[in-house]
């Protein structure tokens, strides 16, 4: 098991090593974005081809997982194309200057590479067990399928909502946007607790690093703490946002306060 995961860390090297060379050519990291759910795709495929046997799960595991990454690569290519670079990368150049471009190859994307490979070790447990399907991989596929469409009906929602010019410098407080600030996130976190279900499936308790790691970058790191940091500053609507939706999970909006 443990080669079969080397196997896969080093096509996903060599990815990360080739959007460098693009983002040398570009001066723009950003699209790093786009390739975060490529790199675990590609990590469960190399899985998934180098298993010596595999059984029905991994049909279906590569199956969700390759319409997730598509689905969440597409749309993050799309929302951010014509776009200048991220601000968040643009702080993050501003802090590592002089020579972020070569830096860039290990702070963005070495770093985004190796997390996705962590994250894919439940995929990992899951596409290589041959063990019969039971009802612990029919509840982590509901979980998936639920996360994963929750995920897009809310990317939709704010895409739609960006696309009105009216509504500029507005907060996007509708549809699952009303129940949970960051409902896209929520969707995230969904898929790979699903996931880790279908590993757990095959006694696979060592997987429950990816969906843990997931969780910490969605709600600490590169998620929620990372986007909410000075939306207040640009945004004065949303302190009052926060007042009355849940941060993560949805649940019922809150009264006004007085």
């Amino acid at each position: 098991m443990i080669m079969l995961a080397l196997q896969a860390l080093l096509p996903m090297l060599v990815l990360a090593l080739g959007a460098w060379l693009v983002s040398l050519f570009k001066n723009d990291v950003s699209f790093a974005d786009s390739l975060w759910p490529l790199f675990i795709l590609l990590a469960a495929t190399s899985y998934f081809i180098a298993a010596p046997q595999t059984g029905p799960r991994a049909v279906v595991v590569i199956g969700l997982i390759a319409v997730w990454a598509l689905r969440l690569s597409v749309h993050i290519t799309w929302r951010s194309w014509g776009e200048p670079e991220d601000r968040r990368y643009q702080a993050m150049r501003a802090r590592n200057e002089p020579h972020f471009r070569w830096k860039s190859l290990v702070l963005v994307f070495g770093l985004q590479a190796a997390l996705a490979w962590v994250v894919s070790l439940a995929a990992l447990a899951a596409v290589i067990h041959p063990r019969a399907w039971n009802w612990i991989d029919t509840l982590g596929v509901c979980v998936f399928v639920f996360g994963a469409a929750f995920e897009a009906v809310a990317d939709w929602q704010l895409a739609r909502f960006k696309a009105d010019p009216a509504h500029r410098g507005q907060v996007m407080d509708g549809g699952l946007w009303r129940f949970s600030r960051h409902p896209n996130y929520f969707g995230e976190f969904c898929v790979w607790w699903g996931i880790y279900l279908i590993a757990m499936s095959t006694s696979a308790w060592w997987a429950i690093a990816s969906p843990v790691l997931m969780t910490v970058l969605l709600l600490k790191v590169s998620g929620v703490a990372l986007l909410e940091k000075d939306i207040t500053e640009r945004r004065p609507g949303y302190r009052e946002y926060i007042a009355r939706t849940n941060a993560f999970f949805p649940g019922p909006t809150r009264p006004a306060q007085p």
